[in-house]
């Protein structure tokens, strides 16, 4: 089958390491993939080495580029052509079926009437974080982003979310329940696996205690940097901070002098970041909006325990004692009691380590994932499936 994806490269984000692991996975499973991104870079792509799926040949996978005006992790602004590239685009390729990785742009909202205008069908996955509950300035914010999408949502053949409270917010802003398919993150759990780690030896550490993600508002890393500096967790516990963005740079100004804390900042190469989580003690996320985390579950399968706020569906993930979950709106006070806690009883950390690898490895894989995308791509395919077989590009 010959999947056009629409999705992000950059900058680094939740969507972009989604549409990476499902793509990859789709050409490993023989599909065909034309991967259309937002880049001002319009030179042919068929000469560059496809680091987005290794070992796998060109004939399988192919780019398309889009120009743009703005691009962020949160946003994208298209340029006033890049609706006609993709219409032209998605013409002459013929897919089989269109998914896009919502982008926050202006283009999402065209996407169901080029669709049907082209007759293929559409499957979208909505990525926005929310809190249901909407305690918090952020969450309304993303409670907007709902309302704003619904309309278009439910004019999409399909559209994937990872909870089932993400459904239960779209179906009361009036999308159709058939049209909502519940499919979380989804993690490889070969390579996302406990195992040995030099992390520890490194940072010579007794216990470590792990955030990784954006260091934004919206992830309140502040509570847990203010939580661990007055729990005085002691000189032989550190903290590692993994990831970057906007508040990045007045928060290690303010906690750069704590020995204590480390900060790796974005880290690129997926082993050391496997390797981080491997020696993590204990993963925590502080956020007050979130989808899934996909940070989360690949800390769960590493075989580490977590402390989650109840923001999005982290909640869900960590329920019925798998791991501690925590109320966004005294985040810093929660868990200034639990990191000692946590640090007093290691036992605790590796129960809740192991019920986490169990966990993910009942509900959250990627291959259970990508079978019930590709099902859902064969359902809305199958009538037109052998008049669209060829594969055409610009």
């Amino acid at each position: 089958m010959h999947v056009a994806w629409l999705g992000k490269k950059s900058p680094f984000c939740g969507n972009v390491t989604y549409g990476r692991e499902i793509t990859h996975a789709l050409l490993e499973r023989g599909h065909q993939v034309t991967f259309l991104h937002f880049d001002n870079d319009h030179k042919s792509t068929d000469d560059r080495p496809i680091e987005w799926a290794p070992g796998l040949t060109h004939r399988a996978f192919k780019e398309v580029t889009l120009p743009f005006l703005f691009k962020s992790q949160m946003l994208t602004i298209p340029s006033p052509g890049a609706g006609k590239r993709l219409v032209e685009t998605l013409r002459q390729m013929r897919p089989d079926v269109v998914h896009a990785s919502l982008t926050l742009s202006p283009l999402d909202f065209r996407l169901p009437e080029i669709c049907a205008e082209l007759q293929v069908p559409l499957v979208a996955t909505f990525h926005p974080a929310f809190d249901r509950k909407l305690r918090t300035l952020s969450s309304g914010a993303q409670h907007m982003t709902y309302q704003m999408y619904a309309s278009t949502l439910a004019r999409c053949d399909r559209v994937i979310v990872f909870s089932k409270l993400q459904r239960d917010i779209l179906m009361r802003l009036g999308v159709p329940p058939e049209t909502l398919a519940v499919i979380p993150n989804g993690v490889d759990v070969t390579k996302y696996s406990p195992g040995p780690s030099a992390i520890k030896s490194t940072l010579q550490a007794r216990q470590l205690f792990v955030y990784q993600g954006r260091i934004s508002p919206e992830k309140n890393v502040e509570a847990l940097l203010r939580a661990w500096r007055q729990a005085d967790m002691g000189p032989d516990c550190q903290l590692v901070i993994v990831g970057n963005g906007p508040l990045e740079t007045s928060l290690r100004a303010f906690y750069g002098s704590d020995e204590s804390i480390h900060w790796l900042g974005f880290v690129q190469d997926e082993a050391r970041r496997i390797d981080v989580l491997r020696g993590a003690d204990a993963f925590v996320l502080p956020s007050m909006v979130e989808g899934l985390s996909l940070s989360l579950l690949e800390a769960m399968a590493c075989g580490t325990a977590c402390i989650a706020t109840d923001a999005g569906a982290d909640g869900e993930v960590l329920e019925a004692g798998v791991g501690i979950v925590v109320d966004t709106q005294r985040v810093r006070q929660q868990l200034q009691t639990i990191l000692p806690i946590l640090r007093d009883q290691p036992e605790m950390t590796r129960l809740l380590g192991q019920k986490a690898r169990q966990r993910v490895l009942e509900r959250y894989t990627l291959t259970t994932n990508v079978t019930q995308v590709e099902g859902i791509y064969h359902e809305l395919a199958a009538p037109n499936y052998a008049s669209n077989s060829s594969y055409i590009m610009l």
